[in-house]
């Protein structure tokens, strides 16, 4: 796992070597917001130590949506609120349990009694900074995050490198939801110069467009009934996969 870095005025992402997961650490009026941090135990322990060293109290967490790998969280962030949207704590709550046998199974030393903690995120977004993006893609209730005035979009497991669009068995019309989501982050990304996804590598400049074409001609080729054609589905793609396998079935399936 690399160390802690910062990418934009307040805004430090440290990167797992558990499917390249992304750790965001979010500077706001209070203190930090900690953002999907992850993945195992001793990774968790390393970026407390990081962000100790940045000096600044942890205030909040967010989860951008209610997969297990978004919901972990380590004693020495502190006891402190973390959120999620309401339609996502609602399916994190329901789904605690299944959360907490995933994170056993795929990573150690997770403290597996924090897991799936989240409440309903304020109307008016709380402690977390910026505009809260909510839409269906991917999964119930998931969230970017546009930090428009340092130029930053956190776009949660979309806009990666390294994943294709995953869908939710969950919810009818994931085509439709993705062509909907990628709509509004499109817009979004009109305002930034920098695009930190779930997992993979954080996109500046010219990759910001080139990830949301990327997504675009993926979702359009499923859209025609068109087996796509994507980098992403190379030989790393199993590996990758294995953590969203039901995602990746159901986005194979339609």
């Amino acid at each position: 796992m690399g160390k802690l870095s910062q990418v934009a005025d307040g805004v430090w992402v440290r990167q797992s070597e558990w499917v390249w997961t992304n750790s965001i650490a979010v500077r706001g009026e209070d203190g930090l917001i900690l953002i999907d941090p992850g993945i195992d135990g001793s990774e968790l322990n390393q970026l407390a130590d990081d962000v100790d060293q940045l000096g600044i109290p942890v205030v909040a967490g967010f989860s951008t949506h209610p997969h297990w790998d978004h919901l972990l969280w380590h004693p020495r962030f502190g006891d402190v609120p973390r959120y999620a949207t309401p339609a996502a704590a609602r399916l994190a709550s329901q789904a605690r349990e299944r959360a907490q046998e995933m994170a056993a199974e795929s990573a150690s030393g997770i403290p597996l009694d924090l897991v799936a903690l989240v409440t309903p995120l304020p109307a008016d977004g709380g402690p977390v900074p910026g505009e809260i993006i909510e839409h269906q893609a991917h999964a119930v209730g998931h969230a970017a995050v546009l930090l428009a005035d340092r130029g930053v979009l956190l776009a949660g497991d979309m806009l990666s490198d390294v994943l294709i669009p995953l869908f939710d068995f969950r919810q009818d019309d994931q085509v439709g939801a993705y062509e909907a989501a990628l709509d509004r982050l499109g817009e979004a990304a009109r305002h930034v110069d920098v695009v930190v996804p779930g997992h993979g590598a954080v996109a500046e400049g010219p990759e910001v467009a080139a990830r949301m074409a990327a997504d675009h001609a993926y979702v359009d080729a499923l859209r025609r009934g068109e087996e796509p054609v994507d980098a992403r589905l190379g030989p790393y793609a199993d590996w990758l996969f294995g953590p969203h396998r039901s995602n990746l079935e159901q986005a194979r399936g339609r």
